[in-house]
């Protein structure tokens, strides 16, 4: 080889050497950018590994057994770690924080312990906004909401509707030997309530027969159902009225009782939303609560029309929400898919149904 060639052989190699270095330090910093965006990006294949969930205390020192594998054995939820020891909170991925007890002062958030860069806090409530405390407390804390409503990072209805499977088990018949047209069950009465109002305004149209302290006659859980199984109607009168807000008093009390609920919570829309059509009366659709009661007699008088109201147990079956481990192993399902950089900068605004919330670096 000449000396020429030799020369032009250096050159071609002292470039391709520059040429992959350059490349070389495109790719580093795309994966600088790679990692500081999603740190998880690179190293944490998270379809395939468990999701640690740490219940910092229990909701309302409810006993459970969070032994073996909880989320798989009770819900078929796979890779997902249910949890209560404190020492494991270095390698939680999600810590959850029941809200009763922060407002009550008988738990306090572990803001002395440096938290894991990636743990999501999460703030837990199924009350109302008008039984949540003062959470401006709690601004630019959490990370993740867990609630009732349907806006919440991880919703956790009281009850919802499954459908039927072929040759599935139908929901029980509704009781024809029915004896008291309108039937309620109360412990807490409140005059300043509007279900209260509506109440008092009612039964001076109707007969509404009352259960529960507020009365003297509470029912104990096995005489609940088939007591109301008796009455045609049963108010399903919220304490609160908030966007959602729709507990047992329409899945438990009202469709498993067998009584065509009569509901007063929020609007009418957001019932629509989750109940079966034509199974419900809103007290909202009527003129008056003159109205609303004149109704409810003429009704129980059309066995026809009033059956029609129990059509939809034909197709569809009502699931309860009741074991605080089904509401806890549900996040595991959704913790791919949410936001990994999310901070409630004002969870008071947001329970109270002004969503704002800041998106930043955890």
């Amino acid at each position: 080889m000449t000396v020429l060639g030799t020369k032009k052989t250096y050159i071609l190699l002292s470039f391709l050497c520059v040429l992959l270095l350059c490349l070389f330090n495109v790719w580093l910093r795309g994966f600088q950018v790679l990692t500081m965006i999603n740190p998880f990006a690179i190293y944490d294949n998270s379809s395939n590994r468990n999701v640690t969930i740490l219940l910092w205390y229990r909701p309302f020192n409810t006993p459970m057994s969070l032994e073996g594998d909880v989320c798989w054995d009770l819900y078929h939820i796979p890779r997902c770690r249910l949890v209560d020891q404190h020492f494991l909170f270095p390698s939680a991925d999600v810590v959850v924080f029941h809200n009763r007890e922060l407002i009550n002062g008988q738990q306090k958030l572990p803001l002395d312990l440096p938290r894991p860069q990636g743990q999501r806090w999460a703030w837990m409530s199924m009350e109302s906004p008008a039984h949540n405390g003062n959470l401006q407390q709690y601004a630019n804390i959490f990370n993740m909401t867990i609630s009732y409503r349907r806006d919440a990072d991880i919703t956790v209805p009281y009850g919802e509707l499954l459908p039927i499977e072929a040759g599935g088990h139908l929901e029980e018949d509704v009781p024809l030997n029915k004896s008291t047209l309108v039937c309620w069950v109360v412990s807490n009465f409140q005059n300043y309530h509007k279900r209260s109002q509506v109440y008092k305004e009612l039964n001076a149209v109707v007969p509404v027969k009352v259960y529960g302290r507020w009365s003297g006659t509470p029912l104990s859980d096995e005489v609940l159902l088939p007591t109301i199984s008796q009455c045609y109607f049963y108010l399903a009168f919220e304490n609160s009225i908030a966007k959602d807000y729709i507990t047992e008093k329409l899945w438990w009390n009202s469709y498993k009782g067998g009584a065509v609920p009569v509901v007063l919570g929020p609007p009418i829309s957001d019932y629509k939303d989750v109940a079966p059509p034509n199974s419900f009366i809103h007290v909202d659709e009527f003129a008056s609560v003159h109205v609303l009661g004149k109704f409810l007699q003429k009704l129980a008088e059309d066995k026809e029309t009033y059956n029609e109201y129990f059509s939809w147990k034909q197709q569809w079956k009502v699931k309860m929400f009741s074991d605080w481990r089904e509401n806890l192993c549900k996040i595991c399902v959704q913790y791919n898919s949410l936001p990994q950089h999310k901070v409630y900068s004002d969870l008071e605004a947001w329970d109270k149904n002004n969503n704002t919330t800041f998106i930043g670096k955890l």
